[in-house]
Order: structure tokens, then sequence, then C-alpha cells
């Protein structure tokens, strides 16, 4: 989520590179994968606390953000019909006109190599950013501030860019400050109406991005002349994930208060190791 923290910054710009999605070239858990973690949603109620977590506040999160992020509110995340749902609304909670929720395996999952598959529905309308995201334990013990500790941004929407979808990788050498970061996006039909798999594969030498188990886009340690050290390549250590619906910031931009309560779905998250 270019980076939906108080650690984070403003998204400006992103570099396109050639597309390489549905290509053919097609991924799903290869053989001596296990499933090690997943949450299918079945249970209703308040998202299981054995699974996640929350973030909470409402001071903008780095990005300049609208919303509030409420902990165990059953209008803003709740599990009904095998899907999660976060929800914003246009409600004022203390200092903000918006509420919505920030979901988290802080501390209920260690996440480092492995494949990771989140199907979702996202929102639509202008000043909506939803994202699918992980950042490592390190920023959290404060052993590493952004953006030397890494993210891997698995797939972000901002509503004023209709199907548009975004993944990324942000280092201390390769980043959006610097416009060095390493990204893709492209266009990607139904993202408002149909349910897609968003995925990665994730070693110790590349990180792959699916999207309905196409390759989207692929980084490896190294490539390109880019740095393989902690600097440029952060992403040899325990990462956590993030699910979270965003209003307005510095790259949700506008926000048309017609479009609330919107929401962004979950069907399913699974993890594989194939340690």
């Amino acid at each position: 989520m270019i980076i939906k923290l108080i650690y984070g910054l403003l998204l400006i710009g992103c570099l396109s590179v050639q597309s390489i999605y549905g290509q053919g070239t097609d991924s799903t858990p290869g053989k001596g994968m296990k499933l090690i973690w997943s949450d299918e949603f079945n249970v209703n109620g308040l998202p299981d606390s054995a699974r996640w977590s929350y973030d909470v506040g409402g001071h903008g999160w780095g990005n300049g953000e609208k919303q509030f992020y409420l902990a165990k509110s059953l209008e803003n995340s709740f599990v009904k019909d095998g899907k999660l749902h976060i929800v914003a609304l246009k409600k004022d909670y203390e200092n903000q006109h918006y509420t919505s929720a920030k979901l988290t395996t802080y501390k209920k999952i260690v996440l480092q190599y492995g494949r990771i598959e989140v199907l979702a529905k996202l929102p639509a309308g202008k000043g909506t950013w939803p994202a699918i995201w992980m950042l490592p334990v390190s920023l959290i013990d404060k052993s590493e501030n952004w953006p030397l500790c890494g993210e891997i941004d698995i797939m972000e929407h901002v509503g004023k860019n209709p199907n548009s979808v975004h993944v990324s990788l942000h280092s201390q050498l390769y980043n959006h400050i610097k416009g060095t970061q390493v990204t893709h996006f492209e266009k990607l039909n139904d993202v408002f109406d149909t349910f897609h798999k968003y995925a990665i594969d994730w070693t110790e030498q590349y990180i792959k991005f699916y999207i309905d188990d196409k390759l989207f886009y692929e980084s490896y340690k190294g490539e390109n002349g880019r740095v393989a050290t902690n600097e440029g390549w952060p992403f040899d250590k325990p990462y956590f994930l993030i699910l979270n619906l965003a209003i307005g910031g510095g790259w949700g931009g506008e926000i048309d208060s017609a479009i609330f309560p919107c929401e962004m779905q979950v069907d399913y998250v699974r993890v594989y190791s194939n340690k």
C-alpha cells in the first residue's frame, strides 16, 4: 500500500513496463506446496481474532488519508455469507469524516517465502484506495524504518483510475520518492463486479505477481544491475499481510460522497509453503 502507516509516504507516479500479463504463463500452487495458513471466512461475525489484528487511527497514515480505521466495528469489517467485507462509510469519527478498517496478520503469522493468494472484489468510486500488501516485522519493532525495511504491494487500486491494478516493490534504493520503484500496472476488466485472485510466489531469488494465475509481473534479486543487498532487496525477512480500504489521500484523491457505503470483499486468503 505505498505505505499506509505513519511511516507512509505519498505515491507520486508509477513506472510502466512491458506487459507480460496474460501471455500464457500460468501458476497455481505447485507440487510440494503445502497450505500452511488460510481464512475461508466461513463463520459470520467479526473477523477471526486468532488470524487478524487491526490497525486503528485517523492520523492520515502518512498519505493524508481521510478515513479513521476502527477495530472490531461490525459496520466496517465483518464476515457474512462466506466473505470478508471491509466497508468504508461516510461517518464522522473523531477528526475524520469517514470510517473503514485495516486488518493485518501481525503477531498472528510470520510470512517469509512461499505463495500468498487473496481472492477479492474491489470497490468502485472516486476516492477509494483498496490494497492487499505486506510490511516486515522489522518496521514494527523499529529496527528498520521505511523504505529500508521494504514493502510488497500485491494489489493496489485507486477509484479515479478504474480497473487499473498496480503491483510494486519498495526498498531503500528503489522507491517512489526517488522515482525508482519496481512496479507495474495495467487494466484488468471487471474488478468491481468479479472476484479476481491476486497472488505472489516469493523465493530468495524472486517475487512473481499473478492475477487469476496468469503472470502479471516478476522481479529478480539483483536483476538489471539492481543492488542485491538489503538496501535494494529487503525481502529476505519475516513479513505480515495487510488488507485495507483507504479513502482519499495523496493517491486516492478527490472523494465522491455518493459512493458510500463501499466495500472490498475477500473470499479467501491462503498461504502455501514448500518447506
